[in-house]
């Protein structure tokens, strides 16, 4: 008898999710990423739209989404995802799309397709990742980017005068008459991770029911862009991004 034969199902606490594919990933450890892939995977399944549900994946860190959770996707250009995501969702009423877009892509490149998609009220769930740093390319500077936070192109620190400010996407899109759901998310500790699940099933129950667009925003690590520790990442997030980003409800109708 092996150990998971010998675990009783009432101590069982913890298992892979059933559509989270075997293969290693590319995430940098303690990257926010694997969390919240999990958390995708899990409400896929148990809301029983394994076959219903078509993933949008983007450019940048999570560009290989697709090789994780075993459902059908779609590549989109960078920032381009909303826009293919309505097309998708268009051609197939019935079906559950979500876009998985980094700040970079959905609040950079794509900022016009994130608003109009928004505006219209399309049927789609957005999930925005916001780790305020171009991981990918080397950590650069991002329209979420915090004042005088330091990457790659602003090594001094973000300045107001020459960079502009923060940009609090998730709050204008909660303006727009399209969206039903905007909420922001963390999942760096386990009451946050719970809260982050009930707010992504509530996104997709909102795109099955036609009721608008669902944006659920993860406010993120990215423990090589900003050159710490994973314990370290968790507690300058929640000190400083958070401040900034406030996490709960924007809207929810």
């Amino acid at each position: 008898m092996n150990r998971m034969e010998m675990i009783k199902p009432e101590n069982l606490v913890y298992t892979k999710p059933r559509l989270m594919n075997d293969n290693p990933m590319h995430y940098c450890p303690g990257c926010s990423h694997g969390v919240i892939h999990k958390l995708v995977a899990e409400v896929i399944d148990e809301m029983g739209l394994e076959e219903q549900t078509i993933g949008i994946a983007p450019v940048g860190c999570a560009v290989f989404a697709y090789n994780y959770i075993d459902i059908d996707w779609q590549e989109a250009a960078h920032g381009r995802a909303p826009a293919l995501a309505t097309a998708v969702k268009r051609l197939n009423p019935d079906k559950m799309v979500f876009t998985y877009q980094g700040d970079g892509d959905l609040a950079a490149i794509g900022t016009a397709e994130t608003i109009h998609a928004c505006n219209r009220g399309e049927n789609i769930v957005i999930i925005f990742v916001n780790n305020a740093i171009y991981g990918m390319t080397g950590g650069q500077m991002a329209p979420t980017t915090l004042l005088n936070m330091k990457t790659a192109t602003c090594p001094f620190g973000r300045n107001e005068q020459l960079n502009g400010y923060p940009l609090k996407i998730a709050d204008l899109l909660a303006q727009l008459d399209g969206t039903c759901l905007v909420t922001r998310q963390t999942v760096h500790s386990a009451p946050a991770i719970k809260k982050a699940k009930r707010m992504l099933r509530r996104a997709f129950e909102n795109s099955m029911a036609k009721k608008g667009t669902s944006v659920v925003e993860f406010v993120s690590t990215c423990v090589s862009g900003w050159k710490m520790t994973p314990e370290q990442a968790n507690e300058w997030m929640m000190e400083n991004m958070c401040e900034k980003y406030p996490l709960g409800e924007l809207k929810d109708i």
